[in-house]
């Protein structure tokens, strides 16, 4: 009885330990997404910006930027919402905090569920997906040209959240489509990103859609948008929900509502 009982304590300070690691890695993860983010002084926004721009895309950033807005350099937030850990397998709640920067684009998420907990990130111009087992046991440690380019469309796709960064520039443009929807093209560091955005008769971004790699091919990635308010004189969605769209049937698999969202505090919770 007393070696079990050694053993059961011995077992629960080894788990406490790993989750101790990794709790400390993720801190120093978003110290390092911090440490890169320009620290130039930032720039304003203004309507002459918007000129000849397709006419759903102007009207977007007329309805949610406002003459003389600043460009956040880091933003942070918190989330709550549903999760599905595979195409065919139940919703199971989650919540999740995550840290971005604007210049150059990068972000950390932390999502935590009941079983395990999962980082995505895309730091230093390299995407990465880490996944533990009860938040101490890496199960999972993506990495590769896949996840720079997945992470990267991510990043891009959760801008809606600062639409600065959408703003036309000399890695950016919209291309006019039809009075509902826009091609946004991104290239950075190499890669080549390309957007469908549909906008609803508000002028709020809808979704976008694009081509992401899901394993190993590379099928329809949709994120659908919803729940905008104002939040710090930026109207922005709050419900987001992701999901691929296989055979024309969209199968979502993460449902995020954002509870807290602040800028240009760059460090945790």
């Amino acid at each position: 009885m007393i070696i079990a009982a050694y053993l059961v304590i011995a077992v629960i300070a080894l788990y406490m330990l790993f989750v101790l690691l990794s709790n400390w890695r993720f801190k120093n993860q978003v110290k390092r997404l911090f440490s890169l983010g320009n620290k130039s002084d930032a720039k304003v926004f203004n309507f002459s910006q918007l000129l000849g721009l397709p006419s759903p895309v102007e009207k977007y950033f007329r309805l949610v930027l406002k003459e003389g807005q600043p460009y956040p350099g880091t933003i942070r937030l918190k989330h709550g919402g549903q999760f599905k850990t595979a195409l065919d397998k139940p919703w199971m709640p989650i919540r999740g905090e995550q840290y971005f920067t604007t210049v150059p684009a990068g972000f950390i998420w932390k999502g935590d569920t009941s079983l395990f907990s999962a980082r995505d990130m895309f730091i230093g111009a390299k995407g990465r997906l880490e996944v533990f087992l009860l938040d101490a046991l890496r199960v999972v440690n993506g990495r590769g040209e896949k996840f720079d380019q997945g992470e990267l469309l991510r990043w891009l796709s959760e801008s809606v959240w600062f639409p600065t960064s959408l703003l036309p520039d000399e890695n950016k443009r919209w291309i006019a489509i039809d009075q509902t929807s826009a091609r946004l093209k991104v290239e950075v560091n190499g890669l080549v990103l390309n957007y469908l955005v549909c906008f609803n008769g508000k002028g709020e971004i809808a979704s976008l859609a694009t081509k992401r790699y899901m394993a190993q091919t590379l099928e329809t990635w949709i994120i659908n948008l919803s729940g905008y308010r104002e939040i710090n004189n930026i109207i922005i969605p709050t419900l987001a929900e992701a999901g691929w769209k296989l055979k024309g049937i969209q199968y979502p698999y993460a449902r995020f509502e954002v509870k807290q969202i602040e800028y240009n505090k760059p460090f945790r919770f």
